[in-house]
């Protein structure tokens, strides 16, 4: 079995019950995230709405590398234990692709949120999703495939892992070279992360300095803030930075919470989609009810 973090955390040092349990949590975990985001995905296509907004576009793409992430690691293990070499290439390739992916567009959300909260004006750019579409998926797809080819002899990159637990050993497809990994994921993830949170901490802040300027009812409910940046905080990838206190006596429970929380985060988007949606819908509907009352009252 195979636990979230080896995404991001080298795995060592782990005794094999520790091993086992965090491996059933993230495979619950990336199941439930695999099935929520598959129906974000389905729904997304199914109702199609011409005033749909281009923040619902970047959380089902989001939505979507999470769930080819989730998929991958699911499949991982039955696959590695084939010991077919070309199909553990591919599902290493495939869950590298797929993780490279939800940081981008972990990225892109942050990217958006500025330009929605910070920047507010001149914000309009023609072919607006086509252009972060191909950013999302086409950066980590040059990545993988410079990766591949500049290894293609050799194989050095991807492919079965073989993982030292006490008296047995684990095997998973995936990346073969630890400075490969530390060289490329962690430092691709350094910058997501610093930008990411660079962009959380400016939101709350404009947030909290909206709270103080508005109304007084509005004063009221800063629990409601709270939940907008805890949802914030899950959209742009924050607690995958836990990997970076994995050393010492921290490790056993920060991985334990590096695989709870990032192995749901599919799920979790899920919710803040539905969140967002409700909202939206009802606020529609505020508006045509007023709308209706005011054309009631109008004298003829």
């Amino acid at each position: 079995m195979t636990p979230f973090a080896v995404l991001l955390v080298p795995a060592k040092n782990i005794d094999k019950d520790t091993w086992k349990i965090l491996s059933i949590i993230s495979y619950i975990g990336s199941g439930l995230s695999a099935f929520f985001t598959a129906i974000s995905i389905l729904t997304y296509f199914i109702i199609r709405s011409p005033s749909r907004d281009h923040s619902v576009t970047i959380h089902v793409s989001l939505s979507g590398a999470l769930y080819l992430l989730n998929l991958s690691l699911l499949l991982n293990e039955w696959l590695a234990s084939m010991q077919v070499r070309a199909l553990c290439l591919f599902i290493a390739t495939m869950m590298h692709y797929s993780l490279l992916c939800s940081f981008t567009w972990m990225a892109i959300e942050a990217l958006h949120l500025y330009l929605l909260i910070i920047r507010v004006f001149n914000t309009y750019f023609r072919h607006y999703i086509a252009k972060l579409s191909a950013v999302g998926w086409g950066i980590p797809a040059v990545i993988v495939g410079v990766s591949i080819a500049t290894t293609y002899k050799s194989n050095q990159f991807y492919g079965p892992v073989e993982l030292n637990l006490e008296n047995s050993t684990s095997s998973l497809c995936w990346i073969m070279d630890v400075h490969f990994f530390y060289g490329l994921n962690v430092s691709y993830f350094c910058i997501v992360f610093l930008f990411n949170n660079g962009i959380l901490l400016t939101v709350s802040a404009r947030i909290c300095q909206l709270r103080k300027f508005g109304r007084k009812s509005a004063m009221m409910v800063p629990w409601k803030d709270t939940c907008t940046v805890l949802g914030l905080t899950c959209l742009l990838g924050t607690t995958w930075g836990l990997a970076f206190l994995s050393y010492g006596v921290l490790t056993i429970p920060v991985l334990y919470l590096f695989s709870i929380f990032n192995s749901l985060q599919g799920f979790l988007i899920f919710l803040w989609i539905c969140g967002t949606a409700r909202k939206e819908k009802r606020n529609a509907a505020l508006a045509t009810s007023a709308g209706t009352l005011v054309s009631t009252v109008k004298p003829k």
